[in-house]
């Protein structure tokens, strides 16, 4: 938990030793990352293998009250239990060796310190950024951090989502709802559209993200501008906002000039709408950081947070 480069030589270096791999990944309900979504890792990072055979079981079978050795007949039986007969056992902990005893077949040993991937799954999990080229490339997208750019038209979050994105080398998340309407004349369809293409937007972007992914809107917006111009929001809306977590919001405030287009035409409503957006983060307790001043002031407000997020 999670999956990474160190796992991956193991399985491949593993791979090489037989004509059938099974990889056996157990879970328990409660685990730090879920079960699926871990065993989706290894299955992703293996598709192109066939010889690799991912397997995924409930833990229902060990006891860890009891010590190493004890531990090893229940692990046999399990295995015995759950495939065909194995002829070795291939890991680089300290259990593989008890294991093979245990099922009386060999044992072959990967680098057991470390040497090659000096880093640990519980390493990676209580700082995924600074460990970042250990995780494997299916695990990565479950670590990034994405941080959104919110609140009222013309406040600049277009243009300082794109200017971070560079700055982090990263990707950012448009506004997509610029590319699919011209004007605020939309219909309920248009509004569910947009707010699906939003979501798989930032899903997709978020598998080539450099450890942070700047979104330059969410779906509280979309819901607030449905509100607005349609008086209602369709309850797919609040599905697809479940979809997201954001792990900072940055609040933008109105102390910049108005630039109207096509699309904006609430300049005269800045400070009622700038209420409403914070409203509906204080009514989801959501935290927030408010984003004031010039561009420079602004950029070292969002700079100082998505610094303290790498360290």
């Amino acid at each position: 938990m999670p999956l990474h480069k160190g796992h991956c030589a193991l399985i491949r270096f593993a791979a090489r030793h037989c004509d059938e791999l099974i990889v056996s990944m157990t879970y328990k309900p409660k685990d730090p990352i879920p079960g699926p979504v871990r065993f989706e890792w290894i299955r992703e990072e293996f598709t192109n293998e066939p010889s690799i055979k991912p397997e995924i079981s409930l833990d229902d079978f060990d006891d860890e009250s009891l010590s190493l050795a004890m531990r090893m007949p229940l692990w046999s039986a399990f295995l015995k239990r759950k495939f065909p007969p194995i002829d070795v056992v291939v890991s680089s902990e300290t259990y593989g060796g008890f294991l093979a005893q245990a099922l009386h077949i060999e044992h072959v040993s990967f680098d057991p310190e470390r040497a090659q991937f000096p880093v640990s799954a519980t390493m990676i999990r209580l700082e995924p950024l600074k460990f970042w080229d250990y995780i494997a490339l299916p695990a990565r997208p479950f670590f990034v951090k994405k941080i959104c750019f919110y609140g009222p038209e013309s406040t600049g979050k277009s243009t300082m989502a794109k200017h971070f994105a560079k700055l982090y080398k990263t990707e950012f998340v448009p506004e997509v709802s610029r590319e699919l309407i011209t004007s605020n004349d939309f219909t309920i369809d248009d509004i569910i559209k947009i707010g699906e293409t939003q979501t798989q937007r930032i899903i997709d972007k978020s598998r080539v993200a450099n450890k942070f992914l700047f979104c330059d809107t969410d779906l509280i917006t979309t819901e607030i501008y449905c509100r607005h111009y349609l008086k209602e929001i369709p309850p797919v809306l609040f599905e697809l906002e479940r979809k997201i977590k954001y792990d900072h919001y940055f609040l933008f405030d109105i102390d910049v000039p108005w630039v109207a287009d096509e699309i904006r035409d609430l300049g005269h409503r800045r400070q009622e709408m700038f209420e409403v957006f914070r409203a509906e983060l204080d009514n989801r307790k959501i935290k927030y950081q408010l984003v004031k001043g010039d561009f420079e002031e602004r950029e070292l407000t969002i700079k100082s947070v998505v610094d303290s997020l790498l360290r």
